[in-house]
């Protein structure tokens, strides 16, 4: 059982990024992120509306405050600009196989961050801090099949396949780490 006592969201650096706790400035970058159809059609399957971006900022800052995790936002750190974000959550899935229990990680990046190593950066600091934080725990992520980016990272970062199932309809593999 992870321990979940209420602890800051932290802040720390990469080689080339900074990852930090969402603040209400980060709102405009992480929704326009999230209307763009080529960041979203293997994630969600269409662009946000501005309202389910404001919903998602709230479930990022509920995430630490409730479970003593959640996503940071993720930016180059020589220029400082938005790169995407990337973070643990529990958004209690109702997925077969079921992994509750276990942390999910997921990471978003807009386009012109992609292909640049960024995502496996940021994704590796996570898991870092979560070990560090957790100690080792299991950690899963759903990618969908077709998103060969996004399954080239998991694998760069040491997560396995476990399942192929479908989540709300779609195909969708399960990864696990830990």
């Amino acid at each position: 059982m992870l321990d979940r006592r209420d602890s800051p969201a932290p802040s720390f650096e990469t080689e080339r990024l900074t990852l930090r706790p969402h603040t209400l400035d980060d709102f405009a970058e992480s929704a326009a992120m999230w209307a763009d159809p080529e960041v979203t059609r293997h994630i969600i399957g269409r662009p946000s509306t501005q309202e389910e971006a404001w919903g998602r900022l709230h479930r990022y800052a509920g995430h630490w405050a409730l479970l003593g995790f959640g996503y940071w936002v993720v930016r180059e750190k020589a220029s400082g600009r938005f790169v995407g974000e990337v973070g643990l959550a529990d958004f209690r899935r109702a997925i077969e196989p079921s992994f509750d229990g276990a942390p999910e990680i997921g990471w978003a990046l807009v386009p012109s961050a992609q292909g640049r190593g960024f995502g496996v950066e940021a994704v590796r600091a996570a898991l870092a801090w979560s070990e560090a934080r957790f100690g080792p725990i299991r950690i899963v992520c759903i990618i969908a099949p077709e998103n060969t980016p996004s399954l080239r990272l998991a694998n760069k970062c040491g997560f396995r396949e476990i399942a192929r199932t479908t989540y709300k309809g779609d195909p969708t593999i399960v990864f696990e780490r830990g």
